[in-house]
């Protein structure tokens, strides 16, 4: 962390989702530096089990600055009063939910980690080590060209306890409502959003969608 922030990156968090591969990018980090910003969106949608692995998580890695970043309790009042907004709008329940709170609070920080891979579906196949998002902050993908075997071996070599519903076939998990299991042959985020012409929550979105005049590395 400390080549990161000095020399490359700046003020550094993680935005972290403590979903199916969640386990990987947070010991790897926890390893180096456990006081690292760890940002959770909570959007008040998520799967219960969800919660309960991400204390346990961050108990088990030694976690000591996990953020609980919450949607602004005022906006929901009047943009989702009925909290049914998934089922009609959800990408405006992803920007009231997601985008707007991760950018709040990613104020203070220069750059982010996120735990994306390009094998997780066809939209991701071209994934950056390094991107440059919509504010202008630098973000890193270290783990953009592992692959699933790569990641069960991790699993398997340090002896990271799964998130509970990978089991039943949840391979990338979000809000309840809109995450299902994934069928067999399918992308791991086949079971994300499925029936809507949508694929990202919002807050992976390359600034300009890759204008050539911003740098990707």
């Amino acid at each position: 962390r400390t080549v990161l922030t000095e020399q490359m990156a700046g003020d550094v968090a993680i935005v972290a989702y403590f979903g199916a591969e969640s386990a990987v990018l947070l010991h790897l980090v926890a390893s180096v530096d456990p006081s690292i910003p760890v940002i959770f969106l909570d959007t008040g949608k998520h799967f219960p089990e969800t919660l309960a692995y991400r204390d346990q998580l961050a108990a088990r890695l030694g976690l000591t600055n996990l953020r609980i970043v919450t949607p602004d309790a005022e906006t929901i009042a009047k943009k989702d009063e009925t909290g049914l907004r998934w089922s009609y709008d959800p990408d405006g329940c992803c920007e009231i939910r997601k985008v707007i709170p991760l950018e709040k609070a990613m104020a203070g920080f220069d750059a982010s980690l996120t735990g994306r891979k390009a094998f997780q579906a066809s939209t991701r196949n071209a994934l950056p080590r390094f991107e440059v998002d919509a504010a202008g902050k630098l973000k890193i993908n270290p783990l953009a060209d592992w692959t699933k075997a790569d990641l069960d071996a991790y699993f398997t070599e340090h002896d990271l306890p799964p998130h509970p519903l990978v089991a039943e076939g949840y391979l990338s998990i979000g809000c309840a409502p809109c995450t299902n299991k994934v069928k067999p042959g399918e992308d791991a985020r086949s079971g994300r959003w499925a029936g809507w012409d949508k694929t990202e929550c919002g807050i992976h979105t390359p600034v300009a969608d890759g204008d050539p005049d911003q740098p990707m590395f």
